[in-house]
């Protein structure tokens, strides 16, 4: 089932998410049916929440670096903030080779933590 099959948010969004993921330069994937995501060794590094607004996961430096350089705000889901993600503005969506090279910058940060563990089915 390919990712985001059932994602009720913006179409073109999500068709803006997925070509910045396949344009990335790793191997990440859109996964989720509902909602649209991307991880690496089992850390959620994007998403597209439900309105269509794109969010990064990056370090300290990095986030700053970003923030400075794009009009982004803080990203809030249900209510808490998500400490070490960036939003993107909706027209750095749209630019998906300008956002490609920041989304690398997110796939290559996250590979640095250490794995984390799997839970076991029982």
């Amino acid at each position: 089932m390919p990712g985001a099959s059932d994602y009720g948010g913006p179409r073109e969004a999500l068709e803006q998410y997925k070509a910045v993921v396949e344009a990335g330069a790793g191997d990440a994937v859109v996964k989720g049916a509902k909602s649209a995501y991307t991880s690496r060794n089992g850390h959620m590094f994007s998403f597209l929440d439900a309105e269509g607004s794109m969010a990064l996961r990056l370090s300290d430096a990095l986030g700053k670096e970003f923030r400075s350089t794009y009009d982004s705000g803080p990203v809030i889901q249900y209510g808490s903030l998500m400490h070490g993600y960036v939003s993107v503005p909706a027209e750095l969506l749209a630019n998906t080779d300008e956002l490609a090279a920041w989304f690398d910058r997110a796939y290559d940060w996250i590979g640095t933590l250490p794995p984390k563990p799997t839970k076991r089915k029982k």
